[in-house]
């Protein structure tokens, strides 16, 4: 059934179980000072929408569910999030897939929006518009025409723009089937006509890092690891250690790791 909520957040344990449904697996916060957040979420059929407001710099694992595509977009001006290091531009959207696994993290002040919906629907509808197979890749950043971003966004924002007022608009059944529907064609266009930006190699390989790096603190959460028994245990020297940590995860190996510990202490200590 549709449906939406609202919530404000001062403490960032309960803005990281929210972050839960958007696939966030752990939620680190790198900046200082008094933690803030907003995140409304509109269910339509079987669509979701995602819209966030933080005031501090964090990080956070994405790991996108099985059967699902997350279609990741910037809202405003506001500074825009990092998505595996790679900050979007306003003409721009990432899209993951199934099982897909990105750290993304805010530096300051920011606002995101994203977009769920089941991979089955988003390639049926796009056999049906553009009258071909349609595969979207596992992981991609486009760039869009100005046009088609413009009324992706502005789909998007009618159902957050309700949700927040408490519109009646779109909580009927036949209301939020038309803006599904209207949505998922939008989306098709988009990437049927976008052009794919390509990720470097080195930037695929922070990533790559990142994550090995990620599985590895939570493999042996309570250990301080040592910088040379982390870059023994990945394969890698401490300068591309350090490197892929700073671009994809706003810090230092030793910082986050530090910040990581103390984090999850604090958060048990509470619950």
């Amino acid at each position: 059934m549709p449906g939406s909520v609202t919530s404000v957040f001062s403490e960032a344990e309960n803005f990281a179980a929210a972050l839960r449904a958007e696939g966030v697996l752990s939620l680190v916060v790198t900046g200082n000072g008094e933690f803030r957040a907003r995140l409304t979420r509109v269910t339509l059929q079987s669509l979701r929408l995602s819209a966030a407001e933080e005031h501090l710099s964090r990080t956070g694992l994405v790991d996108v569910p099985a059967g699902m595509t997350l279609v990741a977009l910037t809202r405003g001006t506001a500074f825009a999030p990092f998505w595996g290091g790679v900050r979007l531009g306003a003409d721009e959207v990432m899209t993951l897939g199934a099982s897909q696994r990105v750290h993304m993290r805010t530096d300051g002040p920011c606002r995101w929006g994203s977009i769920w919906l089941p991979n089955g629907d988003l390639v049926r509808y796009g056999n049906a518009v553009t009258g071909a197979a349609f595969a979207v890749p596992p992981a991609a950043r486009w760039r869009l025409r100005p046009a088609m971003i413009r009324h992706l966004r502005q789909l998007y924002m009618a159902g957050i723009d309700a949700s927040e007022r408490r519109s009646s608009t779109f909580i009927g059944n036949q209301a939020a089937h038309g803006l599904e529907q209207q949505l998922i064609e939008a989306m098709v266009e988009c990437l049927a006509n976008g052009s794919l930006i390509e990720a470097s190699d080195r930037t695929r390989e922070h990533q790559d890092t990142v994550l090995r790096f990620e599985a590895l603190l939570q493999t042996q959460p309570e250990q301080a690891l040592r910088i040379a028994e982390i870059r023994r245990m990945l394969g890698v020297s401490a300068r591309d250690l350090r490197l892929a940590c700073e671009g994809q995860l706003g810090m230092n190996p030793v910082a986050y790791a530090r910040r990581r510990r103390l984090q999850m202490v604090l958060s048990v200590k509470v619950s």
